[in-house]
C-alpha cells in the first residue's frame, strides 16, 4: 500500500474528512443559509413582479388618459371648426344684410336725388316758360292793349273777392 504513505493521498483524506465532518456539522447552518438566499431572492422576485405588473397598471392608465386627452383635443378642434364656420355664416348673413341695407339707401337717395332734378327741371322750365310767356306778350301787345288787360284783371279780382 504504497499509496498510503504518499503525502497526497494523506492531504486528499484529510481534506475529505475535514468536508465529511464540516458537512456533518455545517449542513444545517448552509442550508439554512442557501434556503435564506433563496427566500431573499424569491422576495425580490415578487416584489419586481408587483413592480412590474404596477408599471404595467400605471403605463396602462397613461395610455387612457393619454387616448382621452387626444380625444378631448380632437372635440375641441371640432367645436372650434363649427364654432368658426357658424361666425364665418354669421359674418356672411350680417355683411349681406349690411350690403342690402346700404342698397336701399343708395336707391332711396338716388330716387330723392331723381326727383329733385326732376323738381329743378320743373322749376327752371316753368320760370322760362314764364319768361318766353312774358317776353312774348311785351312783343305782341302794345301799351294800350296791356292796360285793358291790367284793368279787366283788376276788375276779375274785385269780383272774385266779392
Amino acid at each position: 500500500m504504497e499509496f498510503l504513505s504518499d503525502e497526497h493521498t494523506w492531504l486528499v483524506i484529510s481534506f475529505l474528512a475535514f468536508l465529511g465532518i464540516l458537512w456533518s456539522f455545517g449542513k444545517d447552518a448552509l442550508l439554512s443559509a442557501l434556503d435564506g438566499r433563496i427566500a431573499d431572492i424569491q422576495k425580490e422576485l415578487q416584489t419586481s413582479e408587483s413592480l412590474r405588473i404596477e408599471a404595467q397598471e400605471l403605463l396602462a392608465q397613461y395610455q387612457r388618459k393619454h387616448r382621452d386627452a387626444i380625444q378631448d383635443a380632437e372635440k375641441i378642434i371640432a367645436d372650434a371648426r363649427t364654432g368658426a364656420e357658424a361666425s364665418r355664416k354669421q359674418a356672411e348673413a350680417d355683411l349681406a344684410k349690411s350690403l342690402e341695407r346700404r342698397e336701399a339707401q343708395i336707391k332711396e337717395r338716388i330716387k330723392r336725388m331723381e326727383q329733385s332734378a326732376i323738381h329743378e327741371i320743373q322749376s327752371y322750365a316753368a320760370d322760362l316758360a314764364m319768361k318766353a310767356a312774358t317776353e312774348i306778350i311785351t312783343d305782341k301787345l302794345d301799351k294800350k292793349t296791356s292796360e285793358k288787360l291790367v284793368e279787366q284783371s283788376i276788375k276779375g279780382l274785385s269780383t272774385q273777392m266779392h
